[in-house]
This record gives structure tokens, C-alpha cells and sequence, in this order.
């Protein structure tokens, strides 16, 4: 029996105020698409943020910011909050919705990114050769940069969402300890 292949990704971005969710179902053009759902909760939320057809369409890209998530609640529409770095549970379903869906852990690590781009800037990095100073720099950051996508492994393939927050939280007291001025 045909049926629809449902498939979301929920790509990295720069964007501290967006979370890009991006539908990338194959729909069997014999099947109506009907009653399409989407579910999206945020990290330190019980409950998920609904979207239904009338927010999308099938083949959708949508880029959600913390009004239409549920995390903020005035001032929308002039200022968007920073989205939390953290695992948001991204769930998909059409009809029949209990047995058509799929569910994703996303790590978002925008803010992570961040700290590790202003690090990368803060070096003194030539098209040659680095001093010792810089080079044991880059080495740290580049280990940072594996934890971080260790951490995103570990959430989004291997099932693991506590073992990839722990070493999330690690690769991040890193980068503060590197970005500290005052140690």
C-alpha cells in the first residue's frame, strides 16, 4: 500500500530569534493530504505549540519565532525574544494523525554558535603559519566545535537527549571559560 513518506528538517541557523522548520515529506499524490498537524515544543515547555492547515501547506518552510511558539507574549510583532538553545520535539502528522507522524529532538545550538564566531573573530589569524598562543586557541575551539556536534548526534540520531545536554552544557562552560576577560 502507497503512503505518504514524511520527513521535517529543522536546520541549523544563525538567526538567534528563528527556528526554521522545513517539510520535506514525499506525498503520495493518490492520497489526500488532509488534517496535516504540527508540534513543536520548546525546551522547559510540557506542552506543544499546535499548527494546523491553516498555518501551512504541505512542502511548507516555516520560520517560527518565540510569538508564534508560545514563549513570548507581549511586544510581538515589534521585538522577537531569543529562542533558547535547548531540544525542542518536533512532531508531524496527517490523517490518520495517530498512525501517520513522525517526531524529531531538535538541539538548537544558535547561541552556542555565536560564542564560538565571536571567538573565532577575537583571534589573530593570518593566511600563514599562527603563533603557538593561536594555534593552541584554534585546537580548543575546534574540540568545542566536535562537542557541539557530538551533542547534536547524540539528541537528534543516537536518542540520547540527557547525554547530548550534558556534553551541550560542557562544549558551552568551555566557551565561556575561553571568552572570559577576567579569569
Amino acid at each position: 500500500m502507497a503512503q505518504h513518506i514524511l520527513s521535517l528538517e529543522a536546520p541549523d541557523t544563525m538567526n538567534k530569534g528563528i527556528l526554521r522548520v522545513v517539510d520535506t515529506s514525499v506525498y503520495n499524490p493518490q492520497i489526500a493530504v488532509t488534517c496535516p498537524l504540527l508540534e513543536i515544543t520548546p525546551p522547559g515547555f510540557a506542552a506543544p505549540t499546535q499548527f494546523t492547515d491553516q498555518d501551512f501547506t504541505p512542502g511548507f518552510i516555516l520560520n517560527l519565532n518565540a510569538c508564534e511558539l508560545g514563549i513570548q507574549v507581549t511586544g510581538c510583532g515589534t521585538t522577537n525574544a531569543t529562542l533558547a538553545d535547548g531540544i525542542y520535539i518536533i512532531k508531524y502528522s496527517v490523517s490518520p494523525n495517530e498512525v501517520v507522524y513522525v517526531e524529531y529532538n531538535h538541539l538548537r545550538i544558535t547561541s552556542a554558535l555565536w560564542k564560538y564566531n565571536n571567538l573565532l573573530c577575537d583571534l589573530d589569524v593570518a593566511a600563514c603559519d599562527p603563533p603557538t598562543s593561536v594555534k593552541q586557541k584554534l585546537e580548543k575551539l575546534n574540540m568545542i566545535k566536535m562537542y557541539l556536534d557530538a551533542a547534536k548526534a547524540l539528541v537528534e540520531f543516537c536518542h540520547e537527549p540527557k547525554k547530548g545536554m550534558d556534553i551541550y552544557n560542557y562544549a558551552v562552560k568551555l566557551l565561556d571559560k575561553m571568552d572570559c576577560k577576567t579569569c
